[in-house]
């Protein structure tokens, strides 16, 4: 018999990824933000934090939009915590996932060099 593959802190970060993407979208629509997308969540082991790394549209604006959904994450994690079925909903910090930027950065140089 194979052994599981997705641990339970995968499948709390896949949840999340899943719930915080709808959420996300309904505040860039409500406070008028550059269109911002849920590109991956990293859970602690202790399920107390949980990393939200999110790409945006328009880089140059992304302290901003991390900065105000930063400001929303108590509101997402209470709105969380009604629909998760876990005791305590873990706090959420929100991070600029710069790795879209670096391949196509990746991307330019190798082009220029051939």
């Amino acid at each position: 018999m194979p052994s599981r593959s997705f641990t339970r802190s995968d499948r709390i970060s896949a949840e999340l990824r899943r719930l915080l993407g709808g959420m996300v979208h309904e505040a860039v629509r409500d406070h008028a933000l550059p269109s911002v997308s849920v590109s991956d969540v990293e859970v602690t082991k202790d399920f107390d934090m949980a990393t939200v790394f999110v790409t945006v549209l328009l880089p140059e604006s992304a302290k901003e939009v991390v900065k105000a959904l930063n400001e929303l994450a108590k509101e997402f994690r209470r709105e969380l915590s009604k629909t998760m079925r876990m005791r305590r909903v873990p706090e959420l910090r929100f991070r600029y996932d710069d790795s879209v930027d670096r391949g196509e950065r990746i991307d330019a140089l190798l082009r220029g060099s051939t």
